[in-house]
């Protein structure tokens, strides 16, 4: 009886800690999300600049780099 009160609190207090786990990673995404699409509107608005143009940046972002520190054209 005594073994499986304690395996018991211990399920209980992995559990807990998964689930307080999940939620910070699920804060932690959402927050990013919005930060995200707040960024993407205000360039929209106040720059003309779409999505589009944005992926376009990121996508090419390494090669930039890349010739930047290696000095190429």
């Amino acid at each position: 009886m005594t073994l499986q009160i304690i395996i018991l609190v211990a399920a209980i207090v992995v559990s807990w800690l998964a689930f307080t786990a999940l939620l910070k990673v699920l804060k932690t995404t959402i927050t990013t999300a919005i930060t995200i699409a707040m960024i993407i509107l205000i360039l929209q608005i106040l720059f003309g600049i779409t999505y589009l143009d944005l992926w376009e940046q990121i996508t090419t972002l390494p090669t930039t780099i890349w010739r930047t520190i290696t000095g190429e054209n």
